[in-house]
């Protein structure tokens, strides 16, 4: 059995979609990626979150046969991305970060252009370009041109056109880039629509506010390092260990910041707008370090609560190296 019958069989017993093993990508002396080992699960919708330059696009280049590695290995859904690029070709809907478009075409022309590419049949085509332009919204748009389109309905559009083949996986670019608010949102409920439809989604940005609403997990890179990879819910576990709390309570803020930097288990207190906010050791008992030594000084604990913790806090602390 050779290295990729080995692979396909730990697919069907793991449900892995996407897997890199120490993948690493050198461009003359810029190394672009180093040692990336990775994998994503069916139905993931699998967050990469870096600064620019972070090897990103490098990855996602990769896993979609555009740009080849200069060691290690990829399988996308079990196929090697070195050796079984057409097959890949298939199972994959690819949108980049910058996506070029036919101006003057009107939107169901762009559609039908594509579905014929893609070898349809005449009826599979009529049905599966009905059901994207009903997935992407783009009902009213049919008899648009293009160059008559906002940025958000061309991303809508380009969507559509990445789902004609029904790809398995969807490997998504920045695609929020230079998107209005409202844009994102859309763009944000169609990720999770997606989804439900059994689409595994890999998907970079920089608006991780709004990854993280979507995205089960995430892998961080840094210099072309992956940081972490793994479910957003352990990140944030991991992050809440150097959580701050907020503390509100009564009387002199300053003796009460004093009382608490004197407990073995407080780390750091400062002094805010009525409040203490305050970082424990590690430890289970912190927050309870707060209640107890106040309540016994006679400061009544009017609000003991972690602040929250989203993908942006997560980032900051693992890129820094807080987070181990």
């Amino acid at each position: 059995m050779d290295a990729e019958q080995e692979y396909l069989v730990g697919v069907a017993d793991r449900a892995s979609v996407i897997r890199t093993v120490n993948l690493t990508k050198v461009y003359g002396s810029t190394v672009a990626l180093s040692d990336v080992s990775l994998e994503i699960k069916k139905g993931d919708i699998y967050g990469l979150i870096g600064p620019n330059g972070a090897g990103k696009t490098t990855l996602i280049r990769i896993l979609a046969t555009l740009t080849r590695p200069t060691r290690g290995a990829a399988y996308v859904c079990g196929h090697s991305v070195e050796s079984k690029g057409r097959a890949i070709a298939w199972k994959i809907g690819y949108m980049p970060d910058q996506t070029g478009v036919y101006a003057d075409v009107l939107v169901s022309d762009y559609l039908e252009f594509f579905a014929v590419l893609y070898h349809l049949p005449e009826e599979t085509r009529r049905k599966t370009i009905a059901y994207v332009v009903q997935v992407c919204g783009l009902r009213e748009l049919l008899v648009a041109q293009i160059r008559t389109l906002s940025k958000g309905q061309q991303q809508r559009l380009e969507f559509a056109r990445v789902l004609l083949h029904d790809p398995d996986v969807l490997l998504l670019d920045e695609p929020a880039s230079g998107l209005d608010p409202g844009a994102r949102i859309e763009l944000l409920q169609l990720l999770k629509v997606l989804q439900q439809d059994g689409k595994t989604i890999l998907i970079s940005s920089h608006i991780l506010a709004e990854l993280g609403k979507v995205s089960n997990a995430i892998g961080v890179l840094e210099k072309g390092k992956l940081l972490y990879s793994g479910s957003v819910r352990e990140a944030v576990e991991r992050v809440a260990k150097n959580a701050v709390w907020r503390v509100r309570t009564e009387g002199d803020l300053e003796k009460a910041k004093a009382i608490l930097e004197a407990d073995p288990r407080v780390a750091q207190v400062l002094v805010g707008d009525r409040q203490l906010k305050v970082k424990f050791h590690p430890g289970p008992e912190g927050p309870s370090a707060v209640a107890e030594r106040l309540v016994a000084e006679k400061y009544p604990i009017l609000e003991l609560a972690r602040e929250e913790i989203d993908l942006e806090d997560v980032f900051l602390q693992i890129t820094s190296g807080i987070v181990s």
